[in-house]
C-alpha cells in the first residue's frame, strides 16, 4: 500500500519576519541575536533609506525603530512604512520617556504600535516583540 502525502497535509512552520532599524551597530546585533535564538527571521538596517528598501523587498510583519537616527529619521521612516504597508506593525525605540518626548505622540498618531526605551532591557524587549508576533499568528 502506497501512501500518499497531498499539499495540504503539508504544514510548513512560517517563522515571523522582523525588521530591526538603529543607528547603533551594537543595538541591531543585540537585538538580532536574541530574536533569532527564538527562532524569527530577523533582518536589519542601519538607516532610514536602508529600512525602506528593506520594507519593500522583505515585508516584515514587525518593525523595531529607532526615533532618533541621522538622516532620514525614524518618525519619517514610520511615516513611509506605513504608506507602504499599512498592516506592517512598528515600535519605536527612544531614548527618551514616551509620555515626556512629544515625537513619540506623532509616532502613535502615524502608527507606532507601543515603544521601548534605551537601554534596551532584554525582558522588556521580548515580551513586547513576542506579544505582538504572537497576536499575528
Amino acid at each position: 500500500m502506497r501512501s500518499v502525502l497531498y499539499d495540504h497535509d503539508i504544514k510548513e512552520e512560517i517563522m515571523p519576519r522582523l525588521l530591526i532599524v538603529d543607528d547603533e551597530a551594537d543595538v541591531r546585533e543585540f537585538a538580532a541575536n536574541l530574536f533569532r535564538r527564538r527562532n524569527i527571521d530577523v533582518d536589519t538596517a542601519a538607516n532610514g533609506k536602508d529600512a525602506l528598501v528593506k520594507v519593500e523587498n522583505i515585508k516584515p510583519e514587525l518593525i523595531l525603530l529607532d526615533i532618533s537616527m541621522e538622516g532620514m529619521d525614524g518618525i519619517e521612516v514610520l511615516e513611509r512604512v506605513k504608506q507602504i504597508d499599512q498592516s506592517i506593525k512598528v515600535i519605536m525605540v527612544t531614548g527618551k520617556k514616551g509620555d515626556e518626548d512629544e515625537a513619540f505622540e506623532r509616532c502613535k498618531k502615524a502608527g507606532a504600535l507601543d515603544y521601548i526605551h534605551k537601554p534596551l532591557i532584554l525582558d522588556e524587549l521580548e515580551r513586547v516583540v513576542m506579544n505582538v508576533l504572537h497576536k499575528e499568528a
